[in-house]
């Protein structure tokens, strides 16, 4: 991840890795307390306003680390200017790769973001001396590739109306593991992204998404108290809509 600017002195408010609300998914959720004494001396913190890039594709990468609060979109640019939304990043989400020396997509803030940092330096080598630490970036890297190709067949195969389903699932599912509870219906899920962004990332028409809203609505899967946020009536529904269901190794890999 790319420092843009000065970092700035959080010397007295520094969080204690113990009492971090993403501890128990965080790339440090299996480091010991000898490890977590490490990270702790050399993180940082850094807020992001809405709409401020994070990263910026193809700098050099000085910085990497956690999601804490907030959503962070990654994108890619053409060589003719067009820009495509590739992934969303949550808290406890990892942004940046060790060993890589340049950021191969931008990441901005969706919403007001706060990021737990490391120089990428710093970090290489308390991960070369923390196979605890290894191995969770490790399961972290692969979920992420799992949910690529999961999103690849979202994209080629899934109607309109299970793109959208999938999206919100992938909110629940997320939004319910940081609270540390089980998705449930009733549960409300406040939307990151503006109708026209979601579109953008499923790959349809604006129209087409916001028809789809109002056909899951009508059919009781789904409330909608205002433009950015949604009620889940029905996660059962929600869930098949989706073309998921509980016994699905797809539905595991959203957690």
């Amino acid at each position: 991840m790319v420092q843009l600017g000065p970092v700035p002195d959080l010397s007295g408010a520094i969080d204690k890795c113990a009492g971090c609300p993403i501890r128990h998914r965080a790339v440090c959720s299996y480091s010991s307390p000898a490890e977590l004494q490490k990270l702790e001396s050399a993180k940082f913190y850094r807020n992001y306003d809405a709409g401020q890039v994070i990263a910026a594709e193809g700098e050099v990468t000085r910085s990497l680390g956690s999601v804490v609060t907030g959503v962070v979109a990654l994108n890619r640019t053409l060589e003719d200017g067009r820009r495509q939304m590739v992934g969303l990043m949550f808290a406890s989400d990892f942004i940046g790769r060790p060993l890589r020396r340049t950021v191969p997509f931008e990441a901005s803030a969706v919403t007001d973001v706060r990021m737990c940092l490391f120089h990428r330096s710093q970090f290489e080598q308390i991960l070369g001396d923390s196979p605890s630490l290894e191995r969770r970036l490790l399961e972290l890297t692969l979920d992420e590739l799992d949910a690529a190709r999961d999103w690849m067949l979202l994209l080629g195969r899934k109607t309109a109306r299970e793109r959208l389903a999938s999206f919100l699932m992938i909110l629940t599912i997320r939004q319910a593991n940081l609270d540390k509870m089980t998705a449930q219906s009733g549960q409300v899920l406040a939307l990151p992204l503006t109708r026209e962004a979601i579109a953008e990332y499923l790959g349809l028409t604006i129209e087409t998404v916001s028809r789809q809203f109002t056909a899951l609505r009508k059919d009781g899967v789904i409330d909608l108290p205002d433009r950015r946020s949604v009620r889940i009536a029905d996660l059962a529904r929600l869930q098949s809509a989706a073309g998921l269901d509980q016994g699905d190794e797809q539905f595991h890999a959203l957690s």
